[in-house]
């Protein structure tokens, strides 16, 4: 670990707890085969925030959310659901607690139409209705005008829009979203961005590992950031001016 890091080692693995926490992890390690990835990882996300997970390449961002959807090896510590223990549950089940996990690769099913893509989803939560179609496309107007093209024929930002409204559709209120802004046009971007923040509007709760400090900077409520599958940073939106130099060391940004 730099010195940077090192300086950061007593960071506190999670704030208090205010009893509000759409998700709060303790003391997380995960493995992958005999790979040691997440050692001792903790941090809280209050219902209703955005929190971004930033970090290099390989520091362990993407392994906590597949952490989170029990999509790792083998998991120990504490991940808590709105309260509800999911350290030895299954993925399908972590599911119908209401989280939506909007992977780096999409998983777009590409032989199947944009509204057919939109159509395969079940709801996974009891007490929440996923959004309409015509939400959807009230949201992602490039998919209206798509909805009748085959996966293979969108473009990549169409694409990473469609994984997106997909979780929507479930009735998720918890999301983890993996890199979405990565390799996308400018204007595609900003698309992504006003969705964040209208989702935010509607109450949703969002975790976000992102590589483009610029897209994640104005939407996210607090920060944590990762260096070898640990917290080295947390701070809030209001710090991230003091943050800057420290962000510069750890991230290069």
């Amino acid at each position: 670990m730099n010195t940077v890091a090192a300086e950061h080692a007593p960071l506190p693995a999670t704030p208090a707890a205010s009893g509000n926490e759409a998700l709060a992890i303790a003391d997380l390690q995960a493995w992958y085969g005999e790979s040691h990835i997440l050692h001792k990882v903790g941090l809280t996300v209050g219902r209703g925030e955005v929190v971004t997970l930033l970090g290099r390449n390989g520091s362990g961002r993407t392994t906590t959310l597949r952490a989170i959807m029990g999509l790792t090896g083998t998991r120990r510590g504490s991940i808590r659901i709105n309260g509800t223990e999911t350290i030895a549950m299954r993925t399908y089940k972590i599911a119908h607690l209401g989280v939506g996990y909007c992977p780096e690769e999409r998983g777009i099913f590409s032989s199947l139409s944009a509204e057919e893509n939109l159509l395969l989803p079940p709801s996974v939560s009891k007490t929440e209705q996923g959004m309409s179609l015509d939400e959807i496309y009230a949201m992602f107007p490039n998919l209206a005008e798509r909805k009748q093209s085959q996966g293979t024929r969108l473009s990549g930002g169409e694409q990473q829009m469609l994984a997106v409204a997909r979780i929507l559709r479930t009735g998720a209120r918890l999301l983890l979203l993996d890199e979405i802004s990565e390799g996308l046009a400018p204007v595609i971007v900003q698309t992504l961005a006003r969705m964040i923040l209208t989702l935010k509007a509607k109450g949703y709760t969002i975790v976000m590992v992102e590589q483009n400090f610029r897209f994640a900077a104005p939407l996210a409520d607090r920060f944590y950031v990762m260096e070898h599958g640990r917290i080295v940073e947390a701070f809030a939106a209001a710090e991230l001016e003091a943050k800057t130099p420290t962000l510069h060391t750890l991230l290069g940004v």
